[in-house]
């Protein structure tokens, strides 16, 4: 396997490549210059929640200054960054705290405070749905975290998971922009979901809604959850309540939602970087879903077609692909779905010379663990001293890697647009 550091080295760079693509703060800087012209307002006020919130809310700062009357925005624990106009909370992610239960509240006041002569610029990135929370009384923070933990567990989608999420809240769905009207609402969207949908980003706090309780209550018969939710919960989907706004509400006239970044721009400049380093590049998709040691399998058989056909290209190559998979949790692990992607994969292509898979988290963490994901190589099945099959069972994938010395840790990026899946192979 003489080729398998340089094959590492490059993985790494090529993943390099697409965070430098990811970071918003160039791309929010543009937004601001195209989308509006704060001086005609008479106040401009900022809120949002994201794990980039914190470097998006920065941008902003940089270039409005001491126009910012007054914001807030939630962001993850961790998260260093300070401002001086605009309150930078820190709160529990991946579920909801009284942390970002204040944030959100004081997000909703700065809102509501709001006049026809103002503008709010809303700052929305990944995990802006658990850093949010607000829930419509009379459910608490903590039947709401219990929900949460339960659908996490079960295996659901990020689009059913934000279904649920909205018809238990009090701001998602849309309804941060009708406490907003009639002010001017401009939101910058760096979007953690598949099709880039604003509706779905963050559960939509500023996009009509178009989804139902009647859809909320079906995730939840869906995933066989009826009886273990919470009872307020249980009622509150069941008989509903106020609806939140719909596509077509004249509120949304007041409205821009714009996405400024993406999987797919990641993907691109991933691209861009392999062929730089003369691989043969394909990009599958950005838009991968599914159970992630599924998609996974699927990404090593597509190395042996290359192997033993050339199909569907030639080596030297590489394979690049994004979204959002879902781990079904099965054992009491530590992990998260890029960990259990590489290893998964790395059981598939054990033996395989020369090819190597690296699968992050573009926010820089991976489930409830400090790495961003992890690489994996032909090797990686016989260098360990642990059963691969055995870690995968139990979803224990951040020890097996951890003991290898092959855990991706990149600290806080800055930036979430889903994660991304490298696979080289030399030839």
């Amino acid at each position: 396997m003489k080729h398998r550091h340089k094959l590492r080295q490059d993985a790494k760079a090529i993943m390099s490549a697409a965070l430098a693509a990811a970071d918003p703060t160039g791309a929010v800087e543009r937004a601001l210059r195209e989308q509006t012209n704060v001086d005609q307002y008479e106040r401009v006020f900022v809120v949002g929640a994201g794990k980039a919130s914190g470097t998006m809310a920065r941008a902003v700062e940089e270039q409005l200054g001491d126009r910012i009357a007054a914001g807030c925005v939630n962001v993850k624990e961790g998260d260093s960054i300070r401002l001086r106009r605009i309150e930078t909370r820190l709160c529990g992610h991946p579920v909801p705290d009284d942390r970002g239960l204040a944030g959100a509240k004081r997000i909703a006041e700065i809102c509501a405070e709001a006049g026809e002569r103002d503008l709010v610029i809303c700052l929305f990135s990944g995990g802006a749905s658990a850093l949010m929370p607000y829930p419509a009384p009379p459910i608490t923070l903590a039947e709401k975290q219990e929900t949460t933990r339960l659908l996490l567990a079960c295996g659901a989608e990020i689009q059913e998971i934000n279904t649920v999420r909205k018809h238990l809240s009090a701001i998602k769905g849309g309804q941060l922009a009708r406490l907003a009207a009639p002010a001017k609402v401009l939101s910058l969207i760096l979007s953690d979901v598949v099709g880039d949908d604003p509706a779905v980003i963050a559960s939509g706090p500023t996009a009509p809604d178009s989804s139902t309780f009647e859809e909320a209550w079906s995730v939840i018969t869906r995933y066989g959850l009826e009886w273990r939710l919470p009872m307020r919960v249980r009622e509150r989907l069941q008989e509903g309540g106020e609806e939140s706004p719909k596509p077509g509400d004249p509120l949304f006239d007041n409205v821009v939602n714009c996405v400024i970044g993406s999987n797919q721009k990641s993907l691109d400049a991933a691209a861009r970087a392999a062929r730089e380093l003369r691989y043969k590049t394909l990009i599958l998709s950005s838009s991968l879903q599914g159970e992630t040691r599924d998609v996974a399998r699927v990404h090593a058989a597509i190395a042996r077609q290359i192997r033993r056909c050339g199909q569907p290209v030639q080596a030297p190559a590489c394979i690049i692909s994004g979204g959002e998979t879902t781990v079904t949790i099965r054992g009491e692990g530590k992990g998260g779905r890029n960990q259990e992607f590489a290893l998964a994969a790395a059981i598939d292509i054990a033996g395989m010379e020369d090819t190597v898979i690296l699968s992050i988290g573009t926010d820089g963490t991976d489930g409830p663990t400090d790495a961003a994901g992890a690489i994996a190589d032909g090797t990686t099945v016989a260098r360990s001293q642990r059963s691969a099959a055995e870690a995968l069972a139990a979803n224990d994938s951040y020890p097996f890697f951890e003991e290898l010395g092959d855990l991706i840790v990149t600290g806080s990026t800055g930036t979430n647009v889903m994660d991304l899946h490298l696979m080289l192979l030399a030839d």
